[in-house]
């Protein structure tokens, strides 16, 4: 069964490796409602960030994107210690300085957040024009031409217990605590998914429910007890998209709706990835996510750093 799988992601990567590489393809993946995602940057500019981060402007001058939505981790290592910090400039504003990405950008906080100052995150948008984080969690709705998509933004930090009780690590991370999170946050996502009524719903995370890593199986544990419950008992959850692992991965389980999409790192990817139960395709290039949306078709492309589509999420109504 894993060689089918396997063959059938080869087989994947050959038929698109040659797909979208010039504005003139790009512009064929455009729809009504059109948007990046984006996570696990923080380099400096170095490895393929700053290569990843031209792509994207290049890419936003053809197809027209709405905003960007970072998954967590634009901050590496330590985090930030200020709205003053040095590495906003370094990871971020100095980085992504294409025209065409001076737009609204909806942050989640990753693990690397919560090993500094997540207060400054937030209090970032009062800094920069650009940066619209109004909470740990929250939502927005893009609409254009009468097609609507809602994002569930949502802090998936302090769900899991390893961040919580390590205070040496993540200080931040102990400070939340888990029957605020379960009574607060939880219950937050449970009524906005029950109020939801947009075309389709994106729920977007900085951990996975469903991967292939090398890291702890309690992460995904504690996700998959906490989170996905409320998820899979609300029938209009499109896609619940993450980042974390720094590689490309779509899983679907047998019996569920929802497309599980880890999405890489826009600087340095993690190319050892294999396929799991549900695993659909796997990639360990690095790169972004275009998502692009009308009426009746959702589109997640997994875009690598050569500008190419390497695969297709899609979803039709």
């Amino acid at each position: 069964m894993k060689r089918i799988q396997v063959l059938v992601i080869m087989l994947a990567v050959a038929l698109t490796s040659a797909f979208a590489q010039t504005p003139a393809e790009w512009s064929k993946l455009e729809k009504d409602v059109n948007f990046y995602v984006a996570n696990d940057l923080g380099r400096n500019g170095y490895y393929d960030q700053k290569p990843i981060a031209e792509l994207m402007g290049r890419m936003a001058e053809t197809v027209g994107i709405e905003c960007v939505v970072a998954a967590g981790d634009v901050h590496h290592f330590e985090g930030i210690r200020s709205t003053q910090d040095p590495l906003w400039m370094t990871n971020y504003e100095l980085i992504y300085s294409h025209p065409e990405l001076m737009l609204p950008w909806y942050p989640v906080c990753g693990n690397h957040e919560y090993r500094g100052n997540t207060q400054a995150c937030l209090d970032y948008s009062k800094v920069s024009a650009r940066w619209e984080m109004p909470g740990r969690y929250y939502t927005k709705v893009i609409e254009d031409n009468g097609t609507t998509v809602r994002l569930v933004l949502i802090d998936t930090t302090p769900l899991i217990d390893k961040y919580r009780n390590d205070s040496i690590q993540y200080p931040d991370a102990c400070k939340q605590d888990l029957q605020q999170q379960l009574t607060c946050q939880l219950a937050w996502i449970d009524s906005t998914l029950t109020q939801a009524k947009e075309d389709w719903v994106i729920v977007v995370g900085h951990h996975p429910i469903y991967a292939d890593t090398g890291k702890s199986d309690a992460e995904r544990a504690d996700m998959q007890k906490r989170l996905n419950p409320i998820l899979q008992k609300h029938k209009n959850v499109a896609m619940y998209v993450c980042g974390h692992i720094h590689n490309f991965q779509h899983i679907r389980k047998a019996g569920c709706d929802i497309d599980y999409v880890v999405n890489t790192s826009g600087s340095l990817s993690r190319p050892k990835v294999k396929a799991v139960d549900g695993t659909v395709f796997c990639s360990g290039e690095p790169g972004f996510s275009l998502v692009s949306a009308d009426k009746h078709t959702l589109d997640l492309y997994f875009i690598n750093k050569s500008g190419k589509v390497a695969y297709t999420v899609e979803k039709k109504k």
